[in-house]
């Protein structure tokens, strides 16, 4: 079962996002509180395994709220939840979080398989990146990321998007085994080795550092 923890200020979006989620086989919702003071009081350490935070609160911000609740309970998962363009903040905070961090925009989680994925994926500890600005990321010039081939660089998008092996090979109409030997070649190329660390969490921060993309377009 994955424990959900919902802090979102905008009532209509907070009812939309508990129903979607309650509605999921093996999802929870635990709390669903409109602010940061909420939170604090009801967010305990492991009651909850993934947390969906509103980057713009009433009284404060999700980025602060998620390290704080971080800093009690290393184990709990954080995903952003914003209607703006926060992507660089989101790669700043990676360096100070206990766990790798998600980010989904509120246009993409009105998608009942996009939200459920992603929180699903956060919860197993893997970092999902909003599928609409992972189509729109391009490799910046001179970066490891840039030197994969196109089929390498379509896969490390899904993988950015939360897809499981199985479900990326079903998006590009390949087989499975096709999909691990390019995830063994990415890992390869981004010098990404299994010692001490997620290789696929590694993957997808290496996506977020070396490609650019517009919110736009």
């Amino acid at each position: 079962m994955t424990r959900v923890s919902i802090v979102e200020d905008e009532a209509l979006m907070r009812a939309m996002l508990e129903q979607t989620l309650s509605g999921e086989d093996g999802v929870r919702v635990v709390h669903s509180v409109p602010g940061v003071q909420e939170a604090k009081l009801v967010i305990a350490p492991g009651s909850s395994d993934v947390a969906l935070l509103d980057v713009n609160l009433p009284d404060g911000n999700g980025v602060a709220l998620g390290l704080q609740l971080q800093r009690t309970d290393p184990q709990l998962a954080i995903m952003l939840l914003s209607s703006e363009d926060v992507m660089g903040l989101f790669t700043s905070v990676q360096k100070d979080a206990t766990k790798p961090w998600s980010y989904l925009s509120k246009r993409s989680s009105f998608a009942r398989d996009v939200l459920v994925r992603a929180v699903i994926a956060t919860a197993q500890g893997q970092v999902v990146v909003d599928p609409y600005l992972v189509q729109r990321s391009a490799p910046r010039a001179g970066s490891a990321v840039a030197d994969l081939t196109p089929a390498q660089f379509q896969v490390l998008r899904l993988v950015a998007e939360g897809l499981s092996n199985q479900a990326a090979a079903e998006r590009l109409g390949i087989n499975e085994r096709s999909v691990e030997s390019h995830l063994k070649s990415i890992y390869q190329r981004l010098s990404i080795d299994g010692a001490g660390h997620n290789r696929r969490v590694a993957a997808v921060l290496a996506f977020l550092e070396q490609t650019g993309r517009s919110w736009r377009g």
